[in-house]
């Protein structure tokens, strides 16, 4: 048995002392960071893989504000392919794999794939793959009767505008404006189906500026997979389709079977970006790093609705748990970044967290309150609410169970009954917020200032210039609003 001589710290316990700055406009600094050693996002936040904060949705606003969602495991492989594919569809400078339909269907057929795809529009191929024409919302919803053919109201491919692949994206803009179309083909020169443009995919660059896009223009996102020996079909699924990272979602990655993951991973995907965690310690954050991890999560109990710590009695305080792993990577050798996952309350805490070690935050129950959250608003007590819960809560446990009962065809009796569920989490519910986007505006605007008085025009700076020091309860007390009535 042995007893740490210094205290644990997280981030009400201490503030950052300011520094000389020659920063004159927030807008000066940058606020990009390394979401892993190979991929940069543009805010340096995301949002967690709980199944009351991550699914298409959240995803897919998160990438459009800078950062990255990523989605949670709970949930088919198909389904986790569908909500990876329909944020990768989001946005493309091309959409790769447009959806098609054949000549001969009907037009309810062409109706039901363009309601369960959710798209506008279907290119129109023949049984050799040759492109034979376009149909549109437009097309069907003026069509005299509901028995034709969809070549009877396509677009023919000889009235067409299409191009060719090698195209430039302002020739496709132009194209697009000149014959007020919303959809471009891009056909290959053997006639076959190279891609799709869409008007809006050429408008959305303009209208969100900082979105963080992979190479080919495309919404970045990640996924949560576990550690299971099944999950590396998951896993190779989600890389098919094109996810930018997956992230190992187990509560304590400081364990064999989450390094053996990660080598597994590592040895199958050798591009495969990869975070693993969550860690707490210097030891942990170096051994997953030696296992091959692109980035580093760390939080042991620091979440809102987390009660491991009170359960198990284990558990380090946020920013030392920062600081301690940011050592253990120094110590591998490596230079890869860590994200601190839980505890992040405010824009203060965000900063904190920036200037501790880490290069990105992870936050779940400030977005679950989100309108882009699954799950719809309530009302209680008069006041709009919406329910999130810890992954390792009572009931989100059970409906693991049952997703996982559902997927190997168990039966209910041979899963886990209720009584021995040990939760390690609470359900609760946080205040509707509105638009994810609101919230962001505001975390990353604190990180703005943050920088600045720091005198750092970006992050790495932010962690050179650093210095902390702790408080007293009483300078607790006195760094919030005091001795006012609040109006």
């Amino acid at each position: 048995m042995k007893i740490r001589p210094t205290k644990g710290l997280t981030f009400d316990d201490v503030l950052l002392i300011p520094q000389k700055s020659a920063i004159t406009s927030r807008q000066q600094v940058d606020t990009s960071s390394r979401l892993t050693d190979s991929i940069r996002i543009n805010i340096p936040i995301l949002s967690a893989n709980m199944d009351t904060v991550t699914e298409a949705g959240m995803a897919i606003a998160m990438a459009n504000a800078g950062g990255i969602g990523i989605i949670h495991r709970f949930m088919s492989v198909e389904n986790h392919i569908r909500q990876v594919r329909s944020v990768k569809r989001a946005q493309a400078v091309m959409v790769e794999h447009p959806y098609v339909i054949n000549p001969e269907d009907s037009i309810s057929k062409a109706v039901g794939e363009m309601r369960k795809n959710k798209v506008g529009g279907l290119v129109v191929v023949d049984s050799s793959d040759k492109v034979q024409g376009i149909l549109t919302t437009r097309d069907v919803n003026l069509a005299p009767e509901t028995d034709l053919l969809v070549r009877d109201v396509m677009t023919p491919f000889e009235r067409m505008v299409f191009l060719t692949p090698g195209f430039g994206i302002d020739q496709a803009r132009n194209l697009l404006f000149q014959h007020r179309i919303e959809k471009l083909p891009v056909i290959n020169p053997d006639g076959t189906l190279h891609g799709l443009i869409t008007a809006q995919d050429v408008l959305k660059p303009i209208k969100n500026p900082n979105a963080a896009l992979d190479e080919k223009g495309r919404l970045r996102v990640g996924a949560a997979i576990g550690v299971s020996h099944g999950e590396v079909e998951r896993a190779a699924a989600l890389i098919e389709v094109g996810v930018d990272v997956l992230v190992l979602d187990i509560a304590h990655g400081h364990a064999d079977h989450c390094v053996e993951m990660v080598k597994r991973l590592r040895k199958q995907y050798p591009t495969a970006q990869i975070i693993a965690g969550n860690v707490a310690s210097r030891q942990g954050a170096r051994d997953l790093a030696l296992a091959g991890a692109n980035a580093i999560k760390v939080g042991i109990g620091p979440g809102s609705i987390c009660t491991t710590r009170m359960v198990t009695g284990f558990g380090v305080p946020q920013l030392t748990a920062i600081m301690d792993s940011a050592d253990g990577i120094r110590e591998s050798g490596r230079d890869i970044p860590l994200i601190a996952d839980g505890g992040i309350q405010k824009a203060g805490d965000l900063v904190k967290a920036l200037a501790g070690g880490a290069e990105t935050v992870m936050i779940g129950s400030m977005f679950a309150g989100t309108e882009e959250a699954p799950g719809s608003p309530v009302f209680r007590d008069g006041q709009k609410v919406k329910v999130v819960r810890g992954m390792a809560s009572l009931g989100a446990t059970m409906g693991r169970k049952q997703v996982e009962n559902s997927v190997s065809d168990e039966s209910a009796e041979d899963s886990e009954d209720w009584m021995k569920v040990v939760p390690e989490g609470v359900e609760a519910v946080v205040p509707y917020r509105g638009n994810v986007g609101e919230v962001l505006h505001q975390l990353v605007g604190g990180l703005r200032s943050g920088l600045s008085y720091g005198g750092a025009n970006n992050i790495r700076q932010l962690q050179e210039n650093a210095e902390f020091i702790e408080i007293s309860p009483a300078g607790i007390r006195e760094s919030g609003s005091h001795d006012v009535r609040r109006i």
